[in-house]
């Protein structure tokens, strides 16, 4: 590992930001076709980037050999028309290294970084963990706040000090509280340079409302055209396209509700996009695909949106 210390290129984000599924064949085994045929279908919505290895990407499940393709696959097929964001997290800390370096070599725009799981890090540990990384990560780098699954939060008062790393460039909040939120875009009074971005997709107006820069919506995999169309409704105060919008969106959501273990948001994203025939819906093991009622459910929803045609 080496300490390049080289001056970052700002990277100022805004918009929609897909965190994108991981198409897969088989296991271990890339749906080149598919990711080709998803990237293509997301840049067309207009989406402002691409988030790689996020939750939505199963990038805990996945190998280090089949993240390292992913990269490299998917930076090819982008080709510099959308920033390409790496998530790079793992329970050690030299892969994550290892990992930000490849996905540098490979030509990504940024690496994203959440809190380490498993051992719960606290608050003074979590810190050092970051001061020490980051200079070790030649990319820019956004932090990525997901405690319903890491179990740890980035707390306002350790990201308040993280703003003196200039190579940081902004945070993801997943966490669904509307007042972390609040209290996250006011560190854009110390670094107004920093993209703030909400995962859950229903909540973005209220947080573009309170200073946040754009979503990462899983839904955005699926129909990216109507996140980018809600985003910008916003922007213009188009009240009229903004109801419409998120009339889509929320109708859409429902598809999270169908099956009963966690694991049901990536199966139904992945089942949407399959039946919208763009890439297969197996997702990475111990998980499986759902049976033919819930996807029955997922198509029934996507026609009732609008999203897909009946049969």
């Amino acid at each position: 590992m080496t300490n390049t210390n080289r001056p970052f290129v700002p990277l100022a984000l805004s918009g929609i930001v897909p965190p994108l599924v991981t198409p897969l064949k088989a296991r271990d085994q890339l749906d080149h076709s598919g990711l080709e045929r998803l990237l293509e279908h997301v840049i067309r919505g207009g989406v402002s980037g691409v988030f790689l290895l996020g939750t939505t990407g199963e990038a805990p499940s996945l190998s280090y050999r089949l993240r390292r393709e992913l990269i490299r696959q998917a930076v090819e097929i982008v080709d510099r028309r959308v920033p390409v964001l790496v998530g790079v997290t793992d329970t050690a800390f030299v892969e994550s290294v290892s990992l930000a370096e490849y996905a540098a070599e490979c030509g990504a725009d940024a690496a994203v970084l959440t809190t380490p799981y498993y051992f719960p890090a606290g608050q003074t540990e979590l810190l050092a963990y970051v001061q020490n990384i980051t200079p070790l990560i030649p990319l820019p780098l956004m932090l990525y706040n997901m405690p319903g699954l890491t179990k740890v939060w980035f707390e306002i008062e350790t990201l308040s000090v993280l703003t003196e790393l200039d190579s940081i460039i902004g945070v993801k909040d997943s966490s669904g509280d509307l007042d972390y939120f609040r209290r996250l875009c006011g560190l854009k009074s110390v670094r107004p340079d920093w993209s703030i971005f909400i995962g859950p997709e229903a909540k973005l107006p209220e947080a573009l409302a309170m200073g946040g820069d754009g979503g990462v919506a899983g839904g955005a995999n699926v129909m990216p055209a109507v996140f980018v169309e809600c985003y910008n409704a916003i922007r213009a105060d188009d009240e009229a396209t903004l109801r419409s919008c998120m009339q889509t969106i929320t109708g859409f959501g429902e598809i999270y509700d169908i099956g009963k273990y966690a694991s049901r948001h990536i199966k139904a994203t992945k089942s949407a996009l399959s039946l919208l025939g763009i890439c297969e819906d197996l997702p990475a093991d111990p998980f499986n695909p759902f049976l033919p009622p819930e996807r029955q459910r997922v198509a029934e929803i996507l026609q009732r949106i609008g999203v897909l045609s009946a049969a």
